[in-house]
């Protein structure tokens, strides 16, 4: 990778940050401000101050993640054009998901999500054919494929809030309720956050094994749709009638799947670890250096770490709200804890001791099977003041 900075690039680092925004970036901020103001105009009804605020908060994020990753517009435009289309196709109630064409095949919620499912197990091959037989091509048609399903999974999710309020204004909610929605979040974050560290180091040879667990996800996923009739929107419980759960949960599968992300790197630690013992030539040689690697495994906790404390405090207050204590040491309260003190050593270590290398790759990944318990193990073997989400 070559780190040498062109003179412009050097003038650019002088300016002010002001200055450094183009007439594309402006058109952005004001896309997203009139998109704010719309949403406002329309939906303020079903709004109290705290989603008001939450709106504000979303738009400024829009703004400035638009900024700091071009690519991001064209997937938050395109999810807008393609949400309004299919919430207008909506004219006389949900049944037209049955009737319309577009809704049926398309743009309803569920067919949306399995767009999703098929177009991420599709990138997963095509990733895994970019790997082995060295295909520029491929890779970048692996890319577009896992854009594609990000978008029709954000897409899906958008439709089915709106689906929610066509079963009912009282049953209404943020698609962030159950482990069926909450599946489709974690698979669209960990595609996220991999598509960012691949534009950012400038490799697709981690696709395949980012990909890998994605697919595991849209597995389960399409197994609890069709086994367990997952899909059916449902009232909330009382507990999750809250505006806590709208910043609380999305909190908490940004560092899910941050901590996701970072075990697959670690495997691909391993394995380039082995390649460097072998034949040079061999296509595992194609990964990034086990620098990078570590780096990116680094970074990748780092960010999980941060918002899954973030999440476990607006949990607290979340818990202090709705069963009047902090903290219960309910199962899932405290296998939290377990996660974020396995993480928060984790740093310690790397931070104060220096440890690097395979000794961290392997923590990371038995810290993915931590966090998997504590995320799908509690709900299917233990009970508690969340039993909510089990199984």
């Amino acid at each position: 990778m070559n780190n040498t900075k062109t003179a412009l690039e050097l003038e650019l680092d002088k300016k002010p940050f002001w200055k450094k925004l183009s007439l594309f970036d402006a058109a952005w901020a004001v896309i997203v401000v009139l998109a704010g103001f719309y949403t406002y105009a329309n939906y303020a009804a079903l709004m109290d101050g705290y989603e008001i605020i939450i709106l504000i908060s979303t738009v400024i994020s829009l703004i400035l993640s638009g900024w700091a990753w071009k690519p991001v517009r064209v997937m938050v435009l395109t999810v807008a054009g393609l949400s309004l289309f299919a919430i207008s196709r909506y004219t006389t109630g949900l049944m037209d998901a049955e009737t319309d064409f577009f809704l049926r095949f398309l743009f309803s919620s569920q067919s949306g999500i399995m767009w999703m499912s098929a177009l991420y197990v599709l990138a997963t091959l095509a990733y895994l054919v970019a790997f082995v037989a060295r295909s520029e091509f491929t890779g970048a048609l692996a890319t577009a494929l896992t854009w594609s399903a990000t978008t029709m999974g954000l897409t899906g999710l958008m439709v089915r809030w709106r689906e929610s309020y066509l079963v009912g204004v009282d049953v209404g909610h943020i698609p962030v309720s159950n482990l069926y929605e909450v599946f489709i979040l974690f698979s669209i974050i960990t595609a996220l956050l991999y598509l960012f560290y691949e534009r950012k180091y400038q490799t697709r040879a981690l696709g395949v094994f980012v990909l890998f667990i994605i697919s595991g996800a849209v597995a389960f996923l399409l197994w609890y749709a069709f086994e367990r009739d997952a899909a059916d929107i449902q009232p909330l419980v009382p507990a999750l009638k809250s505006y806590w759960m709208k910043i609380h949960v999305p909190a908490n599968f940004v560092g899910y799947g941050a901590f996701a992300l970072a075990a697959m790197v670690a495997v691909a630690y391993f394995a380039r670890a082995r390649a460097e013992r072998g034949p040079a030539d061999g296509v595992l040689m194609t990964l990034p250096s086990l620098e990078v690697l570590d780096d990116l495994m680094y970074k990748s906790i780092a960010l999980g770490f941060a918002f899954f404390t973030l999440a476990t405090v607006l949990g607290a207050l979340w818990a202090a709200e709705a069963w009047g204590g902090y903290w219960s040491w309910d199962p899932k309260e405290t296998w939290a804890l377990i996660v974020w003190l396995n993480y928060a050593a984790w740093l310690h270590m790397r931070l104060t001791k220096g440890w690097r290398g395979k000794p961290m790759a392997a923590w990371a990944i038995i810290g993915l099977f931590v966090t998997l318990f504590a995320f799908l193990g509690v709900n299917m073997f233990l009970s508690g003041l969340h039993s909510y989400g089990e199984l």
